[in-house]
């Protein structure tokens, strides 16, 4: 949901019910759909819970909206996040959770059968092509990173950030980065990935990256 090195502050308190968005160096503002995170999974959601089909790394699994629906289901799934009070939440909902950092160790690397990165998790870090290089590192050789993506026409958008919310302080810049469906395929040969399909689902769209046959 937001990159490691913000985690905490505004983030927290989002987790917890209040509004927060992204700030842009230009003055813009991006509201983060905190009330998603919070609900249980929508039909949108549902073009990746149904592909999960085996061992699931949700990465910035936040509150465990995926991770837990993924385990109600009998999937076996691993929530991770650099937000101690969204590992709390996540094992609340009944998932399991444990407070990693994606580009640090992290148990069964390269046996994953999928790598979630919903709700803007792509842009960790600021560098979708190096974090889905370290995404296809977790995966097992026939597995499948399920990504959430930006609506077409947006291409690839770097930009530092940082958290907004209700309180008057600030959190420190970051690197961010927003992938357009558009520009997804570009970006996965990068990483050594293809596509295997993009859908929609309202105005979210979807994509599955595999290796190369």
């Amino acid at each position: 949901m937001i990159a490691p090195a913000t985690r905490g502050g505004e983030f927290d308190r989002a987790l917890l019910g209040d509004p927060c968005w992204l700030e842009l160096v230009t003055g813009e503002c991006v509201t983060l759909p905190v009330h998603r995170w919070r609900r249980p999974p929508a039909a949108g959601d549902e073009l990746l819970l149904a592909r999960c089909t085996g061992p699931t790394l949700d990465v910035g699994c936040g509150p465990g909206r995926l991770a837990g629906a993924l385990g109600e289901r009998g999937v076996l799934a691993l929530g991770i996040d650099t937000s101690a009070t969204a590992v709390a939440l996540a094992r609340r909902r009944g998932g399991v959770a444990m407070r990693r950092d994606v580009f640090g160790p992290l148990p069964a690397e390269g046996r994953w059968q999928h790598v979630l990165l919903a709700d803007g998790n792509i842009g960790i870090g600021g560098d979708p092509a190096g974090l889905l290089r370290r995404t296809a590192e977790l995966l097992g050789e026939d597995g499948s990173a399920l990504v959430e993506l930006e609506p077409p026409g947006g291409g690839l958008r770097h930009a530092n950030v940082r958290l907004g919310g209700r309180a008057a302080a600030r959190g420190d810049w970051f690197s961010w980065a927003w992938l357009g469906a558009d520009a997804i395929a570009a970006v996965a040969r990068r990483a050594g990935l293809r596509v295997g399909w993009a859908a929609a689902h309202g105005e979210r769209w979807f994509a599955e990256l595999r290796r190369p046959r």
